[in-house]
């Protein structure tokens, strides 16, 4: 996989831990210039002095909520200003929270739907006029185990659904972009050791008993998925779209 000339925006890059800043990382020291979108701003310090040392300073952070329309988009010109283009979009950025069904407050419903689903809907509208001029683009978005087994360890309902909507949405994204040279793919992440998504709630004892239902017997790391997705925004997965690429360790197979 090689990045040289290409720019790559990636959301929710900014924990060091997270699978937003390894993608960062294997793009980058693949030649990719990286724009890394995050509310966290001291996270983006941190990626920015990192990520620039991979890619001869060519990256650029943006402190970015991808539930305002106007800031995504905003953000998106300020990309065409620095670079001339944007070729790969990751949206990574998304939260979870283990509330059960009958507890969850709409605010919190509204939380999770807004962050992992309507952020993932504004920044790819705001990209997609771009890579249509240049008739190239790679979308890549996060989704999850638990939007495809209706639940999971950590995540409730609204977790689920926003997830089953954000597979939804590639797919009927992936059909109109085609004709230009667009893809649009999902990966399905299943339990990803070390990230803040499990919310401090995978103690040692939980990890011991749920590997026991992995068959790769171990907990996923998140170069597992930055793997993966590096390699479906690359010019090589040029004839992949609309698909799910499920990265579980075989704990969910269908």
């Amino acid at each position: 996989m090689n990045f040289e000339g290409r720019v790559a925006i990636i959301t929710g890059a900014g924990s060091e831990k997270g699978i937003g800043r390894e993608t960062a990382r294997q793009v980058s020291k693949r030649g990719g210039a990286v724009v890394i979108a995050d509310i966290d701003e001291a996270g983006l310090a941190e990626a920015q002095e990192e990520i620039s040392q991979y890619n001869n300073g060519q990256t650029m952070t943006v402190k970015l909520d991808v539930t305002d329309k106007e800031a995504c988009h905003q953000m998106v010109k300020k990309v065409m200003d620095r670079f001339g283009r944007i070729d790969i979009l990751i949206n990574n950025a998304g939260i979870s929270r283990p509330t059960r069904v009958l507890d969850i407050p709409e605010q919190e419903w509204n939380l999770v739907f807004d962050i992992n689903m309507k952020g993932t809907f504004f920044l790819t509208q705001a990209v997609l006029p771009y890579m249509q001029k240049s008739a190239y683009g790679r979308v890549v978005n996060l989704s999850s185990v638990s939007g495809k087994r209706g639940g999971g360890i950590f995540g409730g309902s609204h977790y689920s659904a926003a997830k089953a909507a954000v597979t939804g949405f590639t797919k009927a994204v992936a059909r109109e972009m085609a004709p230009y040279g667009i893809t649009c793919n999902t990966v399905a992440p299943g339990l990803i050791g070390g990230t803040n998504i499990t919310g401090g709630l995978l103690t040692t004892d939980k990890e011991v008993s749920i590997k026991e239902g992995i068959p790769a017997g171990r907990v996923g790391e998140v170069k597992d998925v930055a793997y993966s997705i590096s390699f479906l925004a690359s010019e090589g997965a040029g004839y992949i779209t609309g698909e799910e690429l499920d990265i579980n360790g075989g704990s969910h197979i269908d």
